[in-house]
């Protein structure tokens, strides 16, 4: 969701985002290298895999310590559109963190710069296409399954939401940043994680896009039985809300009244905002280590 456009138009636009010249008839032979070609190893590594037919590219960050005899959580982080995973890495800062903490990053490569998340941007199928990073992520590199997080801003954030609830029992929990539960799938009562996903997301009060993303996010909680706080003020115009939901999962909501379409006390580019008052990454952090996978609750009559 890089919306420099009403979101109507966004959606109308569809099509086009997913248009796209498929030049990789010289590539045959890479399609078909074999997975020992990946290499788990501390550091960046760019691995690629053709899905549906076509090739995809994803950069996995492992941190200094990483092993493949510990397990360790992964966090799956996507751009905003125009964009690529490098963009991502660079607004978040996710890898140095990842350093601090020792976990692993994934941020994959959206065809034709976007995903197609909700409202926007394209028409491939990326749902699929995570769920296959995943599984060799959690394969390859020996990431824990029951600690796989996503996040990630704009079209990427509204990506976090669609993952959540089109891949039921992969994700402990989600982070979006300036992204929304939006669009006409959205609008059904029906589309809603069929296991707990938990979820902290934050949104700017300048954001041209805050009313659908507010609206969103309470239509989450109504959906799941989620019983809300009062909002808390923070410093700078910043209030949180948490709520706890009836599946068990936790909802947490950041909204800042100053800050516009961006990522709070992100780490570089135009779409980070250092003077938000909060670092998102830090905060989403902490959420994602308190959060395992949780298995469905049985409700009651």
């Amino acid at each position: 969701m890089r919306y420099s456009l009403p979101l109507a138009l966004a959606a109308l636009l569809l099509p086009v985002g997913a248009c796209g010249s498929d030049d990789d008839a010289a590539d045959q032979k890479p399609t078909k290298k074999p997975r020992s070609a990946e290499t788990p190893r501390p550091g960046d590594q760019k691995v690629k895999l053709t899905w549906k037919g076509k090739k995809r590219v994803y950069t996995v960050h492992a941190p200094p310590a990483y092993s493949r005899t510990e397990k360790l959580p992964l966090v799956i982080a996507m751009h905003p559109y125009p964009a690529d995973g490098a963009a991502a890495a660079a607004i978040s800062g996710l890898s140095a963190k990842a350093d601090k903490e020792n976990f692993l990053v994934a941020y994959p490569d959206g065809l034709n710069r976007g995903f197609n998340a909700l409202i926007c941007c394209g028409t491939e199928d990326d749902v699929g296409f995570i769920r296959t990073m995943t599984k060799r992520l959690t394969g390859t590199w020996n990431a824990d399954p029951d600690r796989v997080y996503a996040t990630g801003i704009s079209n990427g954030g509204d990506m976090s939401f669609k993952l959540a609830v089109e891949l039921p029992d992969t994700f402990a929990a989600i982070a979006p940043v300036s992204g929304g539960y939006l669009g006409p799938d959205s609008a059904t009562d029906s589309y809603m994680p069929k296991t707990p996903v938990s979820v902290v997301t934050f949104i700017g009060g300048l954001d041209e896009h805050y009313t659908g993303m507010d609206e969103g996010i309470t239509a989450w909680q109504k959906r799941l039985s989620c019983k809300t706080s009062r909002p808390e003020k923070l410093k700078k115009k910043i209030s949180r809300t948490t709520a706890e939901c009836r599946d068990g999962s936790d909802v947490v909501v950041y909204r800042l009244a100053d800050m516009g379409h961006s990522w709070p006390g992100g780490a570089g580019g135009s779409m980070s905002d250092p003077t938000a008052g909060i670092k998102a990454t830090d905060l989403m952090w902490k959420f994602f280590a308190s959060h395992t996978k949780k298995a469905p609750q049985e409700t009651g009559s």
